[in-house]
């Protein structure tokens, strides 16, 4: 074991927040099991061999944890909080789209700039901390819309394709970039692994494909249930257009699908 901060403090304070918001409801299995892995999560990446790895050698641990802050851990958190709690804080300002999802950019983004990746790293007692904690409230923020907003599956498809889109270009930039662009990991001792370069491929590859599966594979899950709402509805049923006004005196030679067979004289 490899204590932290965050696997001694973080992790039991969010259990206890979840905790607390369920205190005096039922909780069913499905939002228990999404917030005992969340808690989990955050406990194991902090917790294991992957905290000294990202401390000191490899970015690619690094990155790892970041995504378990900033993506993972913040949804199936959210997934466990009754609706009942989830309601009275629907009204804050960061929980709004076009506020959550800038926001959440902007702290990966900026987070990421190099001078700062490496300040950070160089204060693991302080600044690091700071980094994890605002990964994990931003998070919050930018899953809150999609797990616990009130908008139709088309505009929560939509945020979500947006978010994929948005934030790709940073794996994918550092799997391109052709040099070590993070002194701390340049210079750190290595005696086995990837070199900096390849280390910051692999990283930035990982990145990239684990943005793909989760906010792509969430758009697509949205996007089905928005069709499927749609065809519920009876908007792409072929009797909503034998419905429309005047629908019915229309000559059958014009009703027909092109290409189809025309009666005969």
């Amino acid at each position: 074991m490899h204590p932290s901060a965050e696997a001694i403090g973080l992790a039991p304070a969010l259990a206890a927040g979840l905790a607390l918001a369920a205190r005096g409801n039922r909780v069913s299995r499905p939002r228990l099991v999404a917030g005992t892995l969340g808690v989990v999560l955050v406990f194991a990446a902090f917790a294991t061999e992957l905290e000294p790895l990202a401390n000191h050698t490899f970015l690619w641990a690094h990155l790892l944890q970041n995504v378990v802050l900033a993506e993972w851990a913040p949804a199936l958190l959210l997934l466990a909080i009754p609706s009942r709690i989830a309601d009275r804080a629907s009204g804050f300002p960061l929980f709004r789209p076009f506020v959550a999802l800038p926001l959440w950019l902007a702290v990966y983004y900026t987070w990421h700039l190099p001078w700062i990746y490496d300040t950070a790293l160089r204060h693991p007692h302080s600044l690091l901390h700071v980094e994890h904690v605002t990964y994990l409230a931003a998070g919050v923020c930018v899953w809150w819309p999609v797990v616990h907003g009130k908008r139709s599956a088309g505009a929560k498809a939509a945020y979500l394709f947006a978010a994929f889109v948005l934030s790709s270009p940073l794996g994918l930039l550092l799997a391109l970039i052709p040099r070590a662009i993070y002194p701390f990991y340049v210079h750190a001792p290595r005696t086995w692994g990837p070199t900096p370069l390849a280390d910051q491929q692999i990283a930035g590859v990982t990145m990239a494909a684990e943005e793909a599966l989760v906010f792509f594979g969430a758009f697509a899950a949205y996007l089905l249930r928005f069709l499927a709402d749609e065809q519920a509805s009876g908007a792409f049923t072929p009797s909503s257009n034998a419905s429309a006004p005047g629908a019915g005196a229309r000559p059958a030679a014009l009703g027909a699908a092109p290409g189809s067979a025309r009666p005969r004289r």
